[in-house]
């Protein structure tokens, strides 16, 4: 997700610093975005993927900065979430419009970190994010409408649409997208149809760009496992995980990132 987002904000004409661990995820990250910027370049041939490389820079560790914006999308858990915008924030400057990338945790759970959530928000990526038309704005409880029309300007520079949602269990998208991503997988489970043919339903009846499988798939089946549990924790029993989906996350059938889920990648 940090190098789809970091190819929209340099496909965009921004300058983009990711922070990661080590030296070696920088270089993977870079080499995402570059075989990004190559593909988005194909459709569009006034983006320089050369001069967008060149504003792209790479640090392993905090450093105080006068970027206008800050976004985390480490894994989906409170505590990492937490610590990494706790050591962030003191290192912005007074107006840097800080946010997370979740998919399904609390923004005001994770902002009670911080000294200023005022200046928080969610801002929800989908995959694959340069071609994506949709950031999700989530309104913690202390972010500031100032806050949010700053968030809905630079996703309009992205030349994306924003939505506002209050911060509630899964949002509006995750909600949505979960219930039908485990409905599908509880029809393979009993058996109904085919995984491409429930795909195919969804495609070519309701006009999904994607079956709700392959979607998941893109996705990350551990992803959905631990949103699904999260959903079902606060929501109840509605959003029970299937048992074919523990077993395949069991399995390590991840999906597109391990090459194998409901389809071979």
């Amino acid at each position: 997700m940090g190098s789809g987002i970091a190819t929209s904000f340099l496909a965009a004409g921004q300058n983009v610093r990711l922070i990661d661990l080590d030296d070696g995820l920088l270089a993977s990250a870079r080499q995402r975005i570059e075989t990004s910027l190559r593909r988005l370049a194909k459709r569009d041939l006034g983006l320089d993927v050369e001069s967008a490389l060149d504003r792209l820079s790479g640090a392993t560790t905090h450093e105080h900065s006068d970027s206008a914006l800050v976004i985390e999308a480490v894994p989906e858990d409170m505590a990492l979430k937490q610590a990494v915008l706790r050591a962030a924030e003191p290192l912005c400057s007074s107006d840097t419009l800080i946010a997370t990338n979740t998919s399904s945790l609390s923004p005001t759970e994770i902002a009670a970190v911080l000294q200023r959530p005022d200046r928080f928000l969610g801002m929800h990526f989908f995959n694959p994010v340069p071609v994506s038309n949709l950031v999700e704005l989530v309104a913690a409880g202390s972010t500031t409408e100032a806050a949010i029309e700053k968030a809905k300007d630079w996703v309009q520079l992205l030349d994306k649409t924003p939505i506002v949602v209050k911060d509630r269990p899964g949002f509006a998208s995750s909600r949505l997208g979960l219930a039908l991503g485990l409905e599908a997988i509880r029809m393979v489970e009993e058996g109904v149809a085919r995984v491409e043919d429930i795909d195919t339903a969804m495609r070519l009846g309701y006009k999904h760009p994607i079956g709700p499988l392959e979607l998941t798939d893109l996705v990350g089946l551990d992803v959905r496992l631990a949103i699904a549990e999260h959903l079902e924790a606060e929501l109840g029993p509605r959003f029970r995980p299937p048992e074919l989906l523990r077993q395949m996350v069991e399995r390590g059938e991840l999906g597109k990132k391990t090459g194998e889920g409901f389809y071979e990648w």
